[in-house]
């Protein structure tokens, strides 16, 4: 993680010491369940937990618990070890019967689950606003394109009514994927419950809301992980899918929307005139990152027998970055959204720049369905006037009001030009959302 592309919650919900509170979480859980059981002293939690509220874990543990881990190269025993001396012998019930897997596997399930939790809480924000933006521009017309060619008129708003469904799918995915990790492994060194009952892991989730893993070896299968990966890089193409619009709308030949310029900010170096879309290029960069964390969590999922640690590493890397990074370009997206500056009389002028020819369907329906021509011969008709247009420039309906060939009345051809028969519908779809 680097603090430029960090949300200040993600940079203290991934930090060293919010780990270690986090693994603490789970062995004052274990040991809590363990009393109730029998399996430790019914005292040692009523002892112990007092002490960790009232001295909490903080950075200067994180940093003894480096040093610890410089000399005996395994972080639990390091963890542990610092515990032993901030709490004294209050702590000698700490990891009883657990593997260090279990705590560290469950500890980043609860970190993955409150940094999802902030995930989706960004993404909600900026569905809100697509919501907002598409009633605001539902009916003010643009061109679609196709292929970046003009296709047909539409709205504006419904870009945005695209985006927000887009973005619902999103929160759904997020959501089954969080659900997917908020489970408990407390098993023990293969996943037996040799040395820690299962009611222990039972007791722990049921206190927490989740779910016991119904079976693990010494770590949770990594396709929970790759699950929440896959969603959070699904999450990014959207993100991604809307700044290449916005950027595209933003080029000079185009100029129908643009991200908010601010006060005092420069576009460039050397040309003064340039407003470049920068933070939306942004956000596309952080798109391919997101994607290709993915990669490596899907690589994670196979691993040696009952447990290696070769997903260790990669997960200290990607879980931050990939959480951090959805959450930071999800945050910047929406403050391009909420301040886009949109330009309707532009979109109508490119909208007729084409000189009729996005009209071309409705001639060739009216052809068929009004004059009973053949659809080959009405074809025929319609794009030997079109491709007339696009060479000198003509109008279309002028020339298929010259064409002989042409049955159509000037009230036809009116009809035919029409802009608002091609919106008539729009409302129809904005309705299957209640807008």
């Amino acid at each position: 993680m680097i603090d430029r592309y960090l949300t200040p919650e993600m940079k203290t919900l991934w930090s060293e010491a919010s780990r270690y509170r986090a693994w603490l979480r789970v062995e004052l859980s274990a040991m809590r369940a363990q009393g109730e059981l029998g399996e430790v002293p019914g005292g040692a939690h009523a002892e112990f937990a007092p002490l960790t509220e009232a001295n909490p874990l903080d950075d200067a543990f994180a940093e003894r618990v480096a040093e610890i881990e410089s000399v005996t190269r395994h972080d639990i025993v390091a963890f542990t070890t610092a515990l032993t001396e901030r709490y004294g012998e209050s702590a000698r019930f700490v990891h009883h019967g657990l593997t260090s897997t279990d705590v560290v596997d469950t500890a980043q399930n609860l970190l993955l689950d409150e940094a999802l939790g902030l995930i989706l809480a960004d993404v909600g924000a900026l569905r809100d606003i697509c919501r907002a933006q598409a009633v605001t521009y539902k009916h003010t017309p643009t061109i679609g394109r196709t292929h970046g060619i003009h296709a047909e008129p539409m709205t504006f708003g419904l870009k945005f009514l695209n985006w927000m469904a887009a973005l619902e799918r999103d929160l759904e995915r997020l959501s089954a994927a969080r659900a997917r990790i908020q489970v408990v492994m407390l098993s023990g060194s293969v996943g037996t419950y040799a040395h820690v009952s299962p009611q222990v892991e039972e007791k722990v989730a049921r206190s927490w809301g989740w779910q016991p893993a119904p079976v693990t070896n010494q770590t949770l299968s990594r396709d929970r992980h790759a699950e929440v990966l896959s969603a959070i890089a699904i999450l990014g193409t959207t993100l991604e899918k809307i700044s290449v619009e916005i950027r595209h709308l933003q080029r000079s030949e185009v100029r129908e929307a643009m991200e908010p310029f601010g006060k005092g900010q420069k576009g460039s170096s050397s040309m003064p005139h340039k407003k470049n879309p920068i933070l939306t290029e942004n956000v596309t960069g952080m798109a391919r990152l997101l994607r290709g964390y993915l990669v490596t969590a899907l690589e994670n999922v196979a691993l040696w027998h009952e447990r290696d640690i070769s997903h260790s590493s990669a997960e200290r890397v990607i879980l931050p970055d990939a959480t951090g990074l959805a959450s930071y370009a999800t945050r910047r997206l929406s403050g391009v959204l909420k301040g886009l500056v949109v330009f309707p009389e532009r979109m109508l002028h490119n909208l007729n720049d084409l000189g009729g020819l996005v009209f071309s369907q409705r001639v060739l329906h009216l052809l068929i369905d009004e004059k009973g021509m053949a659809r080959e011969a009405a074809y025929a008709i319609v794009q030997r006037n079109a491709l007339q247009s696009w060479k000198t420039g003509e109008g279309l309906r002028d020339l298929l009001q010259a064409d002989a060939e042409n049955p159509l009345s000037d009230t036809e051809l009116d009809e035919a030009f029409n802009l608002d028969w091609y919106l008539r519908e729009v409302d129809a779809i904005y309705g299957r959302f209640g807008l």
